[in-house]
């Protein structure tokens, strides 16, 4: 068996090395590109844009989201925000009411039928050319969409995503989702380089209107209308763009639990999703998005549930191995065979150590990356020590029960 699990471990580890070193040669090739795209000339005309916030007990949080569209620079006349209320239980009905006499707000109340439904309902009334979806506990940055208007002047760029970053780490918890935002940032740039992004987030994604007129409105889904929005783009031939420079802040989930329960919705979706449009999968016509985008999340779920199974049968064959030879000797004499040495001729010279730490290297190269991408600044720091053993541990565990959740057709749920 062991020549088997070294064999795949090559292959996966393989896979994982080409991505970091495809990602950093197009990082390389195309900085060029990477370029701000804030046109603030006097005689810039910008179109109309609807924004929806849909909500569901965001009473807490949805303030704080309406006012940082209030403090957006953008002309006033061509800004229109619409709040929905998706039928919440707390006081979210009553914060929205304090913004009903604002000009250019306006507000809804639906009985709860889920997030999509809420967008649905505010597409179905929006008149404007773009319409853009903002979650109740996000908040954008004065320049985003202006940065990210920019990005239409292409008429064959049919949505653009910003930048997500989490809004004031406090947690460890928190500061490795950080960590992890921050290479999204890296990641999804040289993705939409490429036309390649595989889902349009609820923090501030920008649409032409046309989108939701010729394709249909959002889906349920498996709870990812989001992710499924971008694969039918892909279907139809519409481009997708990422505006690195336009800054969306988030809440993100504040315990392992929370954050479990996000990311096992987030990987069903995209596990699903990916059944549901598997027609698409390795064809040429419609490339990057079908050829390594996709590919490329199928691996990866693939190496962390065998990985995960390998650490656990190494585990378990070392305890045995341990038991069997306490058995044997007795417990004093295993503790004086046990002695640390420090003896070069013990470090393990194996191959899979050394491609291993190449990895690793990689990673690192692509969380500086990220970072200088996120904040400005090449700023390594303890958090992506952090996101490294935290992910490696828990990122598993969401991953096999959305694989064993699919197999059971066993629905995953917001709350």
């Amino acid at each position: 068996m062991e020549p088997i699990f070294n064999v795949i471990f090559y292959a996966l580890t393989f896979c994982a090395v080409y991505v970091e070193i495809f990602f950093l040669y197009t990082f390389i090739e195309r900085k060029d590109e990477i370029v701000t795209r804030l046109d603030d000339r006097p005689d810039r005309v910008y179109p109309s844009v609807t924004v929806i916030v849909p909500c569901w007990n965001e009473q807490d949080t949805v303030k704080g989201t309406v006012d940082s569209l209030l403090a957006l620079d953008y002309p006033k006349d061509k800004l229109h925000i619409m709040l929905v209320d998706d039928g919440s239980t707390d006081n979210t009905w009553k914060v929205l009411q304090e913004f009903a006499n604002i000009p250019g707000i306006q507000i809804f109340q639906k009985e709860n039928g889920g997030k999509h439904t809420a967008m649905n309902l505010g597409i179905t009334h929006a008149t404007t050319e773009f319409i853009g979806c903002l979650d109740a506990d996000s908040f954008v940055t004065s320049s985003a969409l202006k940065r990210m208007i920019p990005y239409f002047d292409d008429p064959e760029v049919m949505a653009v995503s910003p930048s997500i970053i989490v809004n004031n780490p406090k947690r460890h918890i928190e500061w490795a989702q950080m960590i992890e935002y921050q290479l999204s940032v890296y990641i999804k740039k040289m993705l939409g380089l490429m036309n390649g992004i595989h889902v349009t987030p609820g923090p501030f994604s920008i649409y032409r209107i046309a989108v939701f007129k010729n394709l249909g409105l959002y889906r349920l889904a498996h709870k990812t209308e989001d992710m499924e929005i971008a694969y039918r783009m892909h279907e139809h031939g519409y481009r997708i763009e990422q505006c690195h420079d336009a800054v969306v802040n988030t809440k993100t989930p504040p315990t392992i639990y929370k954050l479990y329960r996000q990311r096992l919705r987030w990987i069903y979706g995209f596990i699903n999703n990916t059944i549901d449009y598997r027609r698409l999968l390795f064809r040429k016509k419609y490339g990057t998005f079908a050829l390594f985008t996709v590919p490329a999340g199928i691996v990866s779920i693939f190496a962390a549930t065998y990985l995960f199974i390998y650490m656990l049968y190494s585990w378990g064959k070392v305890i045995v191995n341990t038991f069997l030879q306490i058995q044997a000797v007795g417990v004093k004499a295993t503790t004086l065979n046990s002695h640390v040495s420090l003896d070069l001729f013990f470090v393990s010279t194996h191959a899979l150590v050394f491609i291993s730490i190449i990895l690793y290297i990689f990673v690192f190269i692509s969380l500086l990356i990220g970072s200088k991408m996120a904040t400005g600044k090449f700023r390594p720091s303890f958090a992506m020590v952090w996101y490294i053993i935290i992910y490696s541990i828990i990122a598993p565990v969401w991953i096999i029960t959305a694989l064993f959740n699919t197999i059971t057709r066993r629905e995953t749920s917001w709350r």
